[in-house]
């Protein structure tokens, strides 16, 4: 597909993070009830990974045993860190083309690239065996996810002109971080003329529920349209965007989000005003900028649920101390699983999408949890 073509592809892309859930496994019934309100809307582009838990075969039985192959477009990842050898490549590939069933993918992505972890996608020679792959026609378009500078994308897309499009997380909140570089990465994709996708729009949900005093400002500007909203609409309006991701977990933010696309318009003056000061608002409450993408609890040794136990610290941080995020934190934190128990080998860290210093933000829940 050309740029041109690419662009031409509605906008919403459903992310297979975070599907519903049934006795701690994938609803499969729910699943297949939103795959057929996205399909039956005009949507089509559909985003796993091979480290997204149950999401790869969640997409072969709802999407790809269900709809006709040239219905629907379907995104996988390579993660560099689980890579031991350049044999490694072609072994994940193909437990992706198994777990998946299908024969080629749309679109493939080099997983979650940074500085970090760079240098293992170089030495297993990543790029090239990628566009081998395009070659075969097992991969239809080429490129690669990203956190981290602006300096550092640029040096990517000098280097390697080949790649069809980038993914890079882009959001309100983080458009003028020094950390996620939201804005400058986006403008640097642009220079390169490559399509964009977006992740995180909502960063990982936090968009969506924001404190009472700031959604009701938002509610006064715009009655009829959802918090979640304003985030997808926020990104969705950018030039050069291709597909928006968004890692759905219920029917409900489903429709939300078809709404929003499809009736998409851009932010009036008033609407403008009021995000600025919703974004100073936010940023004027120290939380923590955890999207609860969960990479960094499986190799953790004492198997911490990190996501949870920060959503609830985030909690005390925003609305203060109460005894439902003690309640919360006992039910994240069970037994040895505290966040005192953690003994800081920096694992968690090392795989951080968000770069968070997280054995520090540990220790700090600590002092209010344990």
């Amino acid at each position: 597909m050309n740029r041109e073509d690419l662009l031409k592809i509605p906008k919403l892309g459903f992310g297979l993070m975070r599907l519903p859930k049934k006795n701690g496994e994938i609803d499969i019934n729910r699943v297949n009830t939103m795959v057929d309100a996205y399909m039956k809307n005009g949507f089509t582009y559909f985003d796993t990974a091979y480290v997204y838990q149950g999401s790869e075969v969640a997409l072969r039985k709802s999407l790809v045993e269900r709809y006709p192959r040239d219905s629907f477009f379907v995104a996988d990842k390579m993660p560099g860190w689980v890579l031991n050898s350049k044999e490694d490549l072609l072994k994940v590939f193909d437990e992706q083309r198994k777990r998946t069933g299908l024969d080629y993918f749309d679109f493939y992505l080099l997983h979650s690239i940074e500085k970090s972890n760079l240098d293992k996608y170089n030495k297993y020679d990543c790029w090239e065996w990628g566009l081998k792959m395009k070659e075969k026609g097992l991969i239809r378009n080429f490129g690669f996810s990203f956190h981290d500078t602006p300096e550092l994308l640029d040096q990517l897309l000098t280097e390697h002109p080949e790649v069809d499009f980038v993914q890079l997380q882009i959001n309100y909140i983080d458009w003028d971080s020094n950390t996620v570089h939201s804005g400058k990465c986006y403008e640097v994709a642009r220079r390169h003329n490559k399509p964009i996708i977006i992740m995180e729009p909502v960063k990982g949900g936090n968009l969506a529920s924001l404190r009472p005093e700031i959604e009701k400002k938002m509610k006064a500007v715009t009655p009829d349209k959802s918090i979640a909203s304003w985030a997808m609409r926020f990104c969705a309006t950018l030039d050069g965007v291709m597909v928006v991701l968004s890692g759905m977990s219920t029917e409900e933010q489903m429709n939300d989000n078809i709404n929003t696309i499809k009736n998409l318009v851009p932010f009036s003056d008033a609407e403008k005003a009021c995000l600025k000061e919703v974004i100073d608002d936010i940023l004027n409450t120290p939380t923590v900028g955890c999207t609860g993408c969960r990479y960094c609890v499986d190799g953790c040794p004492n198997q911490i649920k990190i996501p949870d136990i920060i959503k609830t610290y985030n909690s005390y941080l925003t609305y203060g101390d109460h005894e439902q995020y003690h309640s919360a934190y006992k039910e994240a934190a069970g037994d040895g699983h505290r966040a005192g128990d953690c003994i800081a080998c920096g694992q968690c860290e090392s795989i951080c999408p968000q770069h968070l210093e997280i054995t520090d933000i540990l220790k700090k829940a600590s002092k209010v949890f344990d």
